[in-house]
């Protein structure tokens, strides 16, 4: 699905070094540069070989997410029945899940470039919007939701052409949680980052 090949690459391009007291607009500006010097500039990654840049990237990533609250999200009212134990292994999982997810994206990427638009700060959250500009093909917009927390702005959703991460996964995942409940779900997030680590 399009959405997943993309989303990973434009995902990161936002995450990449938040520092607390940025202003969201001009962090998401800094960071979508030094990511596609990163992409653009490593040898391995052109020649076939992406691990050291996904390295690179992936970790940068991890402190700049709420991972937390986007599991939380994406589970839907299933995470207020979940043990505490469950939600901590949903969690555990679905962060597995998008680093990996993201990870395998950049060995797909190309020659993208990042065009910004008008942002919304409204209170503790931000909107920050930009397009996706990649040759011969239409621009795909992208919207970033952060939310101020005492480390800094946290990424918490990732809107791409009007499709958001958290609703795409959230329907997944009360499907599988209404066939199999969340111990099904945890075993499903389970062997999809098994298949995804090879």
């Amino acid at each position: 699905m399009w959405l997943f090949r993309i989303l990973p690459i434009v995902a990161l391009l936002a995450t990449f070094g938040v520092h607390a007291g940025e202003e969201p607009d001009v962090l998401v500006r800094q960071l979508s540069d030094d990511v596609l010097t990163i992409l653009r500039s490593n040898k391995d990654m052109q020649s076939g070989n992406p691990k050291k840049a996904i390295d690179q990237v992936a970790n940068k990533v991890t402190p700049h997410f709420n991972f937390r609250h986007m599991t939380a999200l994406a589970i839907g009212k299933s995470w207020n029945v979940a043990s505490v134990e469950q939600q901590n292994k949903l969690e555990s999982e679905f962060r597995v899940l998008l680093l990996r997810t993201y990870a395998n994206a950049l060995t797909g990427y190309k020659n993208q470039t990042v065009k910004f638009k008008a942002s919304q700060v409204s209170g503790e959250e931000a909107l920050v919007r930009s397009d996706i500009v990649q040759p011969g093909s239409h621009p795909i917009s992208v919207n970033y939701s952060l939310e101020l927390s005492d480390n800094g702005w946290k990424i918490f959703d990732v809107t791409i052409d009007g499709i958001s991460l958290i609703a795409s996964y959230r329907g997944q995942f009360s499907q599988e949680i209404r066939s199999n409940g969340v111990e099904g779900l945890l075993r499903s997030m389970s062997e999809k980052n098994r298949s995804l680590e090879k």
